[in-house]
């Protein structure tokens, strides 16, 4: 399975990590992804996510359906 953000879509960055001497060497900067059980109350059950930690706080504060339906998801296929 993918490190992808269920919601949002976040995957990991591409970058650069700088030594002491500034030597570069490529690096991958994960999302911070966290399995969760949301109560979903429009479809009056719970829903299992692979959500990123910034997804989870925008859950928090918007609610789980009006945030899927604003990024576009379906819930009762999950």
């Amino acid at each position: 399975m993918s490190r992808v953000c269920e919601l949002t879509g976040q995957r990991a960055n591409n970058g650069m990590a700088v030594s002491h001497s500034h030597v570069r060497t490529h690096k991958l900067q994960q999302v911070n992804l966290q399995d969760r059980r949301l109560w979903w109350a429009e479809g009056n059950r719970w829903v299992r996510l692979r959500l990123s930690t910034r997804a989870l706080r925008t859950v928090q504060k918007k609610g789980l359906g009006a945030f899927a339906r604003e990024q576009g998801i379906d819930l009762s296929r999950r």
